[in-house]
């Protein structure tokens, strides 16, 4: 983690795949919220006490059954009363898997 930017990865095991046998996109979804909201509570402007998801979306583009899968999450706009994070999936071999984005809303006392 750095200012501004979260690195994630996870690795793939049987139980996170769908019934299809492919990642299940739940998966990459909390991949992508979780790095990104450890972005936003590192990013919290003063006197915030916390913060809420209120928007999310997500684009997938591929898939993987093996490996390990990596995100990147980016802070776009870091407001006074919003967030807004973009997020990329990586799959083992560094393709896209997905896009992500979410708006938090900051919270205070």
């Amino acid at each position: 983690m750095e200012e501004r930017r979260v690195e994630a990865r996870l690795e793939i095991r049987a139980e996170l795949l769908a019934p299809n046998g492919y990642l299940h996109a739940a998966t990459v979804i909390a991949l992508a919220d979780t790095a990104s909201g450890y972005g936003c509570v590192a990013s919290l402007p003063e006197g915030a006490t916390g913060f809420t998801t209120i928007e999310l979306k997500t684009n997938f583009i591929g898939s993987a059954q093996t490996g390990t899968i990596t995100c990147e999450a980016r802070l776009v706009h870091g407001g006074r009363t919003t967030q807004l994070w973009d997020a990329t999936v990586s799959a083992p071999d560094g393709r896209q898997m997905a896009l992500f984005r979410c708006t938090q809303l900051v919270l205070r006392g």
